[in-house]
C-alpha cells in the first residue's frame, strides 16, 4: 500500500513566506532521500514552478550536490532527482514522490512513498486537507507529522 506522509510546516520567520519555506523543504527532503539512494520524483503544478524547483536544488544549499533535471532533460538514464508537472509521472520507476501540485495526482499510487505539505498558510491548509482525502480515495495509507525546524 502506498504511504502517504504529509509533513506540518512550522510557523514561518518574518523572511519568507508559506510558500517559499515548503519549497525549501522539498528540496532539503529530495537531498536526504538522494543521500539514502533513493530515486525521487518532484511533481509540480505547472512548468513554471517546476523551473523554480529546478533553480532552488542547484542555490539552497551551496556545499552540497543534488544531481536532478527536468523530466525529458539529461541523461537517458535520468537522475536521482526528477522534476515534472505532467499528468504522466515519472519517466521510470522511483522511490519517491514528492508532491508540490493543489491536487494528488493519479499516477501518486505508482510510487511507495509519499511525501506531500501542510503550509502553515490558511487557504493553502483547505488546499492540503483536499489533497489528504484525494490520498485516501486513492487508497493510501496517509499520516502526518511535524516538520522538524
Amino acid at each position: 500500500m502506498t504511504q502517504a506522509l504529509f509533513y506540518l510546516m512550522p510557523e514561518n520567520s518574518l523572511q519568507t513566506s508559506a510558500l517559499d519555506a515548503l519549497y525549501l523543504a522539498a528540496c532539503r527532503l529530495a537531498e536526504q532521500h538522494y543521500r539514502q539512494q533513493k530515486q525521487v520524483y518532484i511533481h509540480c503544478q505547472d512548468k513554471q514552478q517546476a523551473y523554480m524547483i529546478d533553480e532552488l536544488l542547484w542555490q539552497f544549499e551551496p556545499s552540497s550536490f543534488v544531481p536532478h533535471n527536468l523530466k525529458g532533460e539529461g541523461p537517458v538514464t535520468g537522475s536521482p532527482v526528477e522534476i515534472g508537472f505532467d499528468t504522466l509521472g515519472p519517466n521510470k520507476s522511483r522511490q519517491v514522490l514528492i508532491n508540490l501540485a493543489d491536487q494528488a495526482p493519479q499516477f501518486a499510487v505508482n510510487l511507495p512513498h509519499i511525501i506531500d505539505f501542510v503550509a502553515n498558510d490558511d487557504s493553502l491548509k483547505g488546499i492540503a486537507r483536499k489533497r489528504y482525502r484525494e490520498y485516501q480515495t486513492l487508497g493510501c495509507q496517509v499520516t502526518t507529522q511535524a516538520l522538524a525546524e
